[in-house]
């Protein structure tokens, strides 16, 4: 694996996961080893309960949004999408408390000039399934 030489973004993601499923860094490593990675691809997974789950070590490269791997640290929630598999944000109250205190500790850490969803390095997604930018702002992120 590389060693990531600079961070300055951090990319939102989903598991896009129904919110009856609770998955955490273990399912998620096996998801990502079953299509070729290494381990698993986010450094963070925020579970259902907002418990935040450590995944790849925060040193290395991320696999989670190719276009700017080499300089962010993935976060992923788990949920995203409803029992039909349609885009869906389904979060928990617990999930965006724990999001929005693992962003202010990554910026105190790391020289963070931007903070996207992945469907914001790929258009093709809609992942996380909400509206990053109005989110940051609500929450005084930005």
């Amino acid at each position: 694996m590389i060693t990531r030489q600079s961070t300055d973004t951090i990319v939102i993601h989903c598991a896009a996961t129904k919110p009856t499923m609770d998955v955490g860094v273990e399912e998620i490593t096996d998801w990502h080893k079953q299509r070729g990675f290494d381990t698993i691809g986010y450094h963070y997974v925020i579970r259902r309960s907002g418990q935040i789950e450590e995944g790849r070590s925060d040193e290395l490269q991320g696999a989670h949004a190719v276009r700017v791997n080499g300089t962010s640290i993935g976060i992923c929630l788990v949920g995203g999408v409803d029992q039909n598999m349609s885009w869906e944000n389904n979060f928990t109250d617990a999930q965006f408390a724990s999001l929005r205190n693992l962003i202010e500790d990554m910026k105190s850490k790391y020289n963070i000039e931007k903070i996207i969803g992945h469907y914001e390095v790929e258009p093709t997604k809609e992942c996380p399934s909400f509206n990053v930018p109005q989110w940051l702002e609500e929450n005084g992120l930005v």
